[in-house]
């Protein structure tokens, strides 16, 4: 079929007059059903040309075209409808066309019902949420989509979700990248057998149709282009996108109707017939000419052809006959090609032109030109991607691309013309603007191509992959070279890349690099690329431009103006294009079979490294004060000869090179060591910062064991092949401090400053102690090492899980086998380490869930050299050290301060047994002694770190003996044979026992050796020196007779010098003068005179002396293996394992007398003596100041200890009573007025001035509170099961059964019936936006607070609060704060005769109550004086006032009427004891004071509200207490009718504001019994309030019952007090009204129809009246300072109503409680009764159904909570990540859901703006009144908004190892802390975010 297509193609035919033109109005259906009728027959030529003319008009790109290259004006003015129309019409052809006539949907779902869907292939784009499963992958790049994921089954896999950063596709389906194990059930089955065949007519529309559009489109994007002389602007290329978006699109659609259509797009896109007829340009239509030619322009522009050789071919053109493209295309680098046939051309190029590409051999100097500027295109697939390419990667068109990848044909094809199109690729990253962006479309086409092997290996052999990456970038590099400094600037031939350049700044190698790595990682390729010999020369090549990049040189004298940050780009190059390759390299040359692999880069390598030496000039010594940190060359080497001796058995000496080139190799790795000492020692501070980032970095997880591991395991090998000598000298040469290694007191450091000294020394001791006993690579299997890391990693600190797996280096390439998380991490983790679970800080600090090293692992395994090798900070090891010893004080093992402990190592690989030479050696013997001798003689420069490190070095060297050691050795050395050294052979363990008795030293002329005579015999044992000049050998011959000189430096000298002339007789000549003339610089040597001491000492009696001066007693040693003979013979005793300095020698001298019998008899020996003192030491008067200072200090330290000690006790006292949160046991008292009532008078004390003295009026004192809005009453509901977060569609959560939904209903119903001024005082507002007050309960001054607040104003420093909004921290607690509560001046013993209980008759007591209320407001001070406390009052309530919203205050009917301020004023009263009663759990049966008793302000409050409530005297009329009281006559009725609106019934209004209104408006301080009085009176409302909603709530029947019953009883004395009696009497009042008539049926349901018994009655009854109660005992407990006794919760009611007493005093009588027992009716209750349903049955005459529903009270809220979330994050992921906003209908950036009320909104989102807030920020003000708590989707954080103010508060949610995952960056599996919710819960409930979270910010209402 695709043959006759291109047939009837044919050339570009001219468009042909038989068709009308108003044929292309005809209707579209019909004449695509003709054409393809025609089209079906068996001679189908007519169809086909008619189909073609009709494609060429509708397809013509003239048209559309000038619109987009000239601007829309030009559309306007010739296009009719501008270009758009146009297009359209096209596209809803070509869909007719397809379709066949057809309707285009139903064509579709035909097209699907073939698709033979094995593969999944969805294509997503940057930020897609996709999953990653490590145990289902065979590519580590493996990801499934969503859907596939959840479909297949991965439970207790390795699994995460993450967010794509470039885009990438669903590999489902795929066998080559995943196990099927793994496939969803959609992809399971191999589908392809069972689908039926495709019918011949249904895609053959498509097959004609679709060429043509593609070509449309391919010079759409021609003619877009514009190749200006500079880069086309982003924007130009942008339009030309956005015109052809539609089309692209329709393609895009096109590859979603499966296989079926993918074939045939395949075959459209690489049939190379089709594309040769449509694009040439050579038929006669111009429009085509003009394409053709911008095209050829483009490759022009793109730098792909050759201009001159296009002459060559011009001669040629027409005797060849070849197409212009085919010649254009070809203009290579010779000319010869011009000769070829066109047809010969096809056959050669039958594998896509790539044949001929090796025609320049890859040398190190010339590029492939083939490569870099050949490309020819002959499919429209092959010019697609060059536009792709060319408009920089547009979005769309990757998507279209890669959507095509399920057909297998298709992904072949399309990966030979990525890899042809390579180096255009590069060329056109590195120009382009947004290498970002583009960068990460690249990588999303990449890696899919090249992670499956079988298609890389196919391309490697048939394209040359290989060689065109290697290529190309070497290519990229190559354009950022620059010459080398380092070494000899002068004359260097080497470059290297220079790291500021922008594409290292940028990464923008990183897509070729990442390709790179990800085609090594495939075993078939890396052979390839080990076995090919040119390829590893160019690849040493392309390293060698990193080789010593980034140079630092040593700043001596100004500081460096401008810090570089180059660094960074350097260290992510090495890692990223060296190393990581060279891992993957790695990761095949595992088996024996592999050597030659090995060997062929150890020997290009060795030749790369050679060939730097001589670039750089390298002779023997590097260039003083500089350093590269970058060696990768180096690194390559180490890393393969490591892996050559451990996995491949190759004999190590035969890949390693002469000594000279040892040499060589390990003074530059050498050199890093002693710069990261220098570093370290603060000599490169004028460097800046970056140095000592540099520094870390080196060592950092991540990079250390591509760095700094293989620079030890390089040294280690050299040291174990080079003279011992010549490398320890080396050593102490490099670490520049060999002068200091004197026996004399003083030297002279010709290198170095004397503070830098110590630490210098310090360095060199700990490098060898690292070189010595590291094994990382000398033996240890995988297991250990990563053992030996984690151990490492978890003494420095507690870990997480996540930061173990991150601070442990694992092998960087992801194929090594060591994956993090894998079998062997969680194994060796669970064997090491001990989970603490996640807890709570009391201090609201979160802890994560952490790994604590087990006991064992610190008594066998701590291992303080792998700590100090893999330390980023110094302090770590400290850290480690001092966990340490807390380890042993804790176990008993060591109770002083130990040192680091010795452990024992894993032994030797046999190839490196020469290490241990160094260790033996005379030079290091030398070291030893001076430095133990030095230590005894106290010479300054020394510390306990140098003796740890000398001891360690002995120890290492007994461990290590060589065993051939005899006894009888001594015998033969006699005194000639040790005649020119200290020490007699090289054994560490004879060398102990030898004796040196005089020394020869050269001191400067002023140190007091010099003043000493010189004994007579100075020729006698060995006399030598350690000499500081470097004078060349032949000045220190002269003594020969007395004395030899020993110099480190001239040793070094004399063997290199050796090793040299061994090798080549001239370079001697070169050598030789330049070493002398290098130090002999004229008058540099100090004045310097020879000394000589007398020594007289070993390396063993100068232990025992030591042993003597650490433990501070003459003769401390007793050897003893004298006592327990048993010692020697089990040598490994635990009491030796730990220890400080004194455990270390004796465990030295025990090894020592173990390994040689001469020993352990001189040990004894030594002993014997009695030693004389310390070599005497004449006292100075310096010396002794530094002894009095050194006392001074030691006591300095103990007092501050005991200060501290004394601080912090302090400090925990206070902090328990101030700050606790929630323990209400060691609370003590703070001193507010209510809680000491002996004092005459309340003393409070000014945190600020400090001052004690009671409040005043003219100098008021006053409260630190924080007043704040808070809605949290508003949450409580009426069932107990919370609610739940929605997480489907379905559930959604209403508001209307909340507390504060329904306090709303009522208030408006009243007000819709009643008067507003009467209505206001029936209810309680503040459920939502409540104004809560909280103190911390510390006190002080106004005016002190007022000169406080004047100074934070003036403060700079950025506070987390706003001081212009009155914000401020309690001066002594920190606790936030706003406002000053001012104490009212009282003395409380006035309050004490206030509680004296009168005898009077509660008439007596009601008259005095109404008297008292109805005084105007007497203030004690009359408010025409203003005084300062009055104005403090009138302050804070105004504050009170400010903190909540005006909606939350304003109900009133009449905007500003002064009843609203009433109410207002109550209910904040009402807000605070609700709050309190929530946080004593809802009832008071737990008793006692709450938390926060001790810091409660109600008392404070109270009389600021009592203030200002008096200042509204209610109309006696209207006065409610008159109702309650008084039986009124009958007038009322009347007077309701006549006026508008009567007032609210009695029994509407709300009891518990009764009683706050009542108690506010008598003046303060309250009598006791007046408030008793006040309490009994609205008992008797609330109790007929209870019996008249029973009423109303019960059936008919139940009714009829009940008035019966209570009927009979009326005449019984205590009828008053039976309930039965009051509820059938409150029936029958009722029963005259309306109210029960209009019964429906469905209210019968509001009640359970369970029979009543006496018993459900009362606990209706005690239920209805308990809230009211509670709130009423805590009133009293504020205003009276009584404590609320404890009880269990049945009997709760009871001891409330005893407690406030209702109860009369004699009754503890009867047995089981009756509540109506409580009453005392001020009146006769019948009578007043009557009085209230008169009032109700008068309103329900006109209302029956509203009188019902006010009546009914919902008084059982239950406690608030917050919703309740599901156990797994993912559900709540899943459905809010993809929820659209309400708003714009969009999916949010940043969605976020409210704890609260399940609210979806944005945060940030501008679409959901209103008047600059953003969403959040409002929702928090609507939903809590200026508190939210938000859970951020994508993050798994919650946030918490306060105010103005937001903080982010931390996960509910943690993964298996209790971990937060914020941003889900790991996407483990979450799930939800219960113990960190309640925690949040309870923060939220107790107001105490504020005090709790730390780190507040503003939020500028941007959330």
């Amino acid at each position: 079929m695709a043959a006759a297509a291109a047939a009837a193609v044919g050339g570009p035919q001219p468009p042909q007059p038989e068709l009308p033109a108003p044929g292309l109005a005809l209707d579209k259906a019909a004449t695509a059903a003709h054409l393809k009728a025609a089209l079906s027959r068996p001679d189908n030529r007519a169809g086909a040309e008619e189909l073609q003319a009709l494609l060429e008009r509708v397809l013509s790109a003239e048209r559309p075209l000038t619109a987009a290259a000239d601007g829309e004006e030009a559309a306007a003015a010739g296009g009719g409808g501008g270009p758009g129309a146009a297009e359209e019409e096209a596209l809803e052809w070509c869909k007719c066309l397809l379709a066949g006539g057809g309707g285009y949907d139903e064509f579709c779902a035909a097209v699907r019902a073939y698709d033979p869907a094995a593969l999944c292939g969805l294509v997503w784009t940057a930020n897609f949420v996709a999953y990653r499963c490590r145990t289902c992958g065979i590519s580590p790049c493996m990801s499934l989509c969503a859907e596939c994921f959840h479909q297949g089954d991965h439970t207790g896999h390795d699994f995460n979700m993450f967010r794509s950063q470039a885009g990438g596709a669903c590999d489902c389906g795929d066998s080559n990248v995943m196990r099927e194990s793994g496939f969803c059930k959609r992809h399971q089955i191999k589908s392809s057998s069972n689908i039926p065949c495709v019918p011949k007519d249904l895609l053959m529309m498509s097959e004609f149709v679709l060429p043509r559009f593609i070509f449309c489109l391919i010079q759409y994007l021609r003619e877009g282009y514009n190749e200006p002389a500079d880069v086309p602007s982003e924007k130009d290329l942008n339009k030309v996108l956005q015109l052809l978006e539609p089309q692209i699109s329709f393609l895009e659609d096109l590859t979603k109707m499966g296989g079926a259509m993918r074939s045939v797009l395949t075959q459209v896109l690489t049939n190379q017939q089709n594309y040769k007829d449509l694009t040439s340009g050579l038929g006669e239509n111009a429009c085509a000419k003009k394409s053709h030619e911008k095209y050829l322009i483009a490759l022009k522009s793109s730098g792909l052809t050759y201009p001159e050789d296009k002459l060559v071919y011009g001669i040629q053109e027409p005797s060849a006959g070849t197409s212009t493209l085919a010649v254009q295309g070809f203009a290579g680098a010779t000319g010869t090609l011009g000769q070829l046939d066109s047809s010969d051309e096809e056959d050669q190029d039958g594998s896509q032109g790539l044949g001929k590409r090796k025609r320049v051999k890859l040398s190190s100097g010339t590029k492939d030109q083939s490569i870099m500027d050949v490309l020819k295109h002959k499919s429209f697939l092959e010019e697609l991607l060059f536009w792709t390419i060319k408009y920089e990667f547009p979005q769309k068109m990757v998507t279209f691309l890669l959507n095509m990848l399920p057909d297998q044909e298709y992904k072949v094809a399309f990966t030979k013309t990525f890899v042809q199109h390579y180096a255009f690729i590069m060329k056109t990253l590195k120009k382009s603007h947004e290498s970002d962006t583009m960068s990460n479309r690249i990588v999303h086409i990449s890696v899919q191509l090249f992670s499956n092997e079988e298609l890389a290996r196919q391309v490697t052999e048939e394209c040359q992959l290989l060689d065109i990456m290697v290529t190309v970038l070497l290519y990229m590099m190559e354009s950022c070279l620059i010459k080398s400094e380092l070494q000899d600037e002068e004359n260097s031939l080497h470059v290297v890349v220079n790291c500021g350049e922008a594409l290292l700044k940028n990464n923008t190698y990183w897509p070729l690099v990442s390709d790179f790595i990800n085609i090594l990682s495939h075993q078939s390729v890396a052979k390839r690329f080990l076995e090919d010999h040119g390829l590893l020369v160019t690849w040493m090549n392309f390293v060698s431009f990193f080789q010593g990049m980034n140079l630092n040189k040593r700043e001596l004298n100004e500081h460096v103006e401008f810090e570089s940050q180059t660094y960074y780009a350097a260290f992510a190059a090495e890692l990223e294009a060296c190393a990581q390759p060279m891992w993957g390299l790695l990761s095949h040359c595992k088996v024996r079979e592999t050597q030659e692999y090995t060997r062929n880069v150890v020997r290009y390598c060795l030749e790369a490294l050679q060939d730097w030496f001589d670039a750089i000039n390298f002779v023997d010594e590097p260039a003083p004060n500089q350093v590269t940190f970058h060696l990768p060359l180096h690194r390559y080497y180490a890393m393969f000869l490591s892996k050559a001796v451990k996995c491949q058995e190759l004999d190590l000496d035969s890949v390693l090179p002469d000594q000279e080139m040892l040499m060589k190799l390990m003074i530059h790795p050498l050199q890093i060591q002693a710069s990261l000492a220098e570093i370290h020692s603060n000599m490169w501070v004028r460097n800046g910062l970056q140095i000592k980032g540099q520094a870390m970095t080196y060592v950092q997880s991540h990079f250390c064991n591509s760095m700094i591991d293989p620079d030890i395991y390089l040294l280690q090998v050299c040291a174990s092949r080079l003279d011992p000598d010549y490398f320890i000298s080396s050593v102490f040469e490099r670490f520049k401090v060999v002068d200091l290694l004197t026996m004399a007191s003083q030297h002279q450091n010709t290198v170095l400053d004397a503070e830098h000294e110590r630490s210098m020394l310090e360095g060199a001791l700990t490098f060898l102690v690292i070189l010595l006993s590291l094994r990382l690579h000398l033996g240890m299997s995988d297991d250990e090492i990563l053992r030996a890391e984690m151990v490492a990693q978890l003494c420095m600190n507690d870990r997480t899980h996540s930061s173990l797996l991150d601070l442990i280096p694992e092998n960087p390439n992801p194929k090594s086998g060591i994956i993090p998380g894998s079998y062997s991490f969680e194994s060796v983790l669970s064997a090491v380490a001990d989970f603490k679970a996640p807890v709570f800080e009391p201090g609201g600090s979160m802890q994560q869930g952490m790994y604590t090293p087990k006991a064992e692992v610190w008594d066998q395994e701590f291992d303080p050299v792998m700590v100090i090798l893999r330390t980023v900070y110094r302090r770590d090891v400290q850290s480690a050290m001092d966990r340490y010893t807390a380890f042993l004080k804790q176990s008993g093992k060591f109770p002083g301060n130990p040192w680091p402990p010795y452990k024992k190592r894993t032994p030797l690989h046999p190839s490196y047994k020469g290490l241990m030479r160094l260790l033996h050696c005379k030079t290091l013997h030398i070291v030893l002694f001076t430095l133990l001798y030095k230590i005894l003689m106290d010479h300054q420069n020394l510390s306990e770190h140098v003796l740890c490190m000398v001891l360690y070095l002995i120890e290492l060297g007994l461990e290590n003996s060589a065993e051939e050691e005899s006894d009888e050795e001594d015998s033969v050395c006699g005194p000639e044979r040790c005649h020119d050294s200290w020490f007699p052979g090289s054994n560490l363990v004879s060398n102990m026992r030898h004796f040196i008795n005089y020394v020869r030293v050269r001191v400067p002329e002023t140190a007091p050796e010099v003043k000493r005579d010189s004994p007579a015999s100075t020729s006698s044992d060995s006399l030598s020196s350690l000499h500081s000049s470097r004078r060349p050998k032949v000045l220190q011959r002269e003594n020969s007779g007395t004395a030899q000189v020993f110099s480190l430096v001239a040793e070094r000298r004399k063997k290199f010098q050796e090793i040299i002339n061994r090798s080549s007789s001239e370079a001697n000549q070169v050598v030789r003068p330049k070493t002398s003339s290098k130090w002999s610089a004229p008058g540099s040597a100090p004045q310097l005179t020879t000394a000589i001491l007398e020594i007289k000492e070993s390396i063993l009696s100068l232990l025992i002396k030591l042993h003597h001066k650490l433990s501070g007693k003459q003769n401390s040693y007793y050897p003893p293996w004298l006592d327990d003979i048993e010692i020697l013979i089990q040598p490994e005793i635990p009491k030796y394992n730990h220890g400080d300095g004194i455990t270390a020698v004796e465990r030295i001298l025990l090894k020592a007398a173990l390994q040689s019998r001469m020993n352990k008899r001189i040990i004894e020996e030594i002993c014997r003596k009695v030693t004389p003192p310390v070599p005497p030491k004449k006292v100075t008067a310096a010396e002794k100041k530094t002894l009095d200072k050194e006392e001074r200090r030691q006591k300095a330290r103990e007092r501050q200890q005991k200060l501290l000690a004394e601080f912090a006790s302090r400090q925990k006292s206070f902090m328990e009573t101030a700050m606790d949160v929630d323990s209400p046991e060691n609370d003590i008292p703070m001193e507010i007025a209510t809680a000491e009532p002996q004092v005459s008078e309340a003393v409070y004390d000014c945190v600020i001035c400090g001052q004690s003295g009671p409040s005043s009026e003219d100098r008021p004192t006053g409260l630190v509170v924080l007043l704040q809005a808070s809605s949290v009453l508003g949450q409580c509901r009426d069932n107990i099961e919370p609610k739940k977060l929605p997480i489907t569609e379905e559930e959604q959560i209403y508001p209307w059964d909340t507390c504060a939904a329904v306090h709303d209903v009522r208030l408006s119903l009243l007000q819709r019936y009643f008067k507003d001024s009467s209505c206001l005082l029936a209810v309680s507002i503040g459920w939502e936006g409540g104004v809560y007050v909280q103190t911390c309960g510390h006190t002080l001054h106004i005016d002190c607070h007022k000169s406080y607040m004047e100074s934070l104003r003036n403060d700079q420093v950025l506070q987390g609060f706003s001081v212009d909004k009155g914000e401020f921290t309690c001066p002594l607690c920190r606790q936030f704060a706003n406002s000053v509560l001012p104490c009212y001046p009282g003395s409380n013993v006035e309050s004490n005769l206030w509680q004296r209980p009168t005898n009077k008759s509660i008439q007596d007591l009601i008259k005095e109550v109404e008297e008292l209320q109805g005084r105007p407001g007497a203030f004690p001070v009359s408010i025409s004086s203003e005084t300062n406390l009055s104005k403090e009052m009138e302050s804070v309530m105004k504050d009170i006032k400010n903190t909540t919203q005006k909606k939350y205050r304003d109900y009133s009917k009449t905007p500003g009427s002064p009843d609203n301020d009433f109410l207002f004023m109550y209910s904040v009263a009402r807000t605070n004891l609700e709050l309190e009663l929530i946080h004593r759990g809802g009832n008071l049966c737990s008793g006692g004071a709450s938390t926060a008793g001790k810091r409660s302000c109600l008392n404070q409050l109270f009389h600021v509200l009592a203030l200002h409530m008096r200042l509204y005297s209610i109309d006696s009329e209207y006065n409610p207490w008159r109702k309650l009281t008084q039986l009124v006559e009958e007038m009322n009725s009347q007077r309701g009718n006549e006026e508008q609106q009567p007032e609210v019934p009695v029994l509407y209004h709300d009891v518990t504001s009764l009683l706050l209104i009542q108690i506010l408006m008598m003046p303060q301080p309250l009598r006791k019994d007046h408030f008793t009085c006040i309490v009994k009176v609205l008992f008797t409302l609330l109790y007929t309030q209870a019996f008249v909603a029973l009423s109303v709530k019960c059936n008919e029947e139940d009714r009829s019952a009940w008035k019966h019953t209570g009927a009979l009883k009326k005449n019984a004395c205590d009828a008053e007090k039976s309930y039965e009696v009051l509820l059938s009497f409150v029936i029958s009042e009722l029963s005259k009204g309306k109210l029960y008539h209009e019964e429906g049926t469905q209210e019968c349901a509001m009640v359970s129809p369970v029979a009543w018994s006496p018993e459900s009655m009362e606990k209706y009854l005690q239920d209805f009246c308990l809230p009211f109660l509670r709130i009423t005992s805590l009133l009293q407990h504020h205003l009276f300072g009584e404590d609320l006794p404890s009880c269990q919760e049945e009997e709760e009611f009871s001891v409330l109503s005893s407690c406030l007493g209702l109860l009369p005093a004699f009754y503890q009588t009867e047995h089981p409680f009756i509540s109506a027992s409580c009453l005392d009716w001020p009146v006769p209750a019948f009578d007043i009764i009557s009085q209230w349903c008169l009032e109700i049955n008068s309103f329900t005459e006109r209302h029956a159904e509203q009188g019902k529903a006010l009546l009914i009270q919902e008084s059982r809220w239950k406690l608030p909570h917050l919703l309740q979330l599901p156990e797994n994050y993912n559900t709540i992921f899943q459905y809010y990540h993809r929820k659209t906003c309400s708003v714009c209908t969009k999916v949010p950036k940043d969605p976020a859901v409210c704890l609260v009320c399940g609210t979806f909104v944005c945060l940030k989102g501008l679409c959901c703006k209103q008047q600059s807030y953003c969403e959040c920020v409002l929702h928090s003000q609507n939903c809590g009144a200026g508190t939210g708590i938000f859970l951020l989707i994508n993050a798994s954080v919650i946030i918490i908004i306060r105010g103005h103010r937001f903080c982010l508060w931390g996960s509910v949610y943690l993964d298996a190892h209790g971990e937060e995952d914020r941003d889900l960056r790991r996407g483990k599996p979450l799930y939800i802390c219960k113990e960190r919710y309640k925690v949040l819960e309870q923060q939220w409930i107790s107001h105490t975010f504020d005090h709790i979270n730390k780190r507040w910010g503003p939020h500028y209402n941007g959330l």
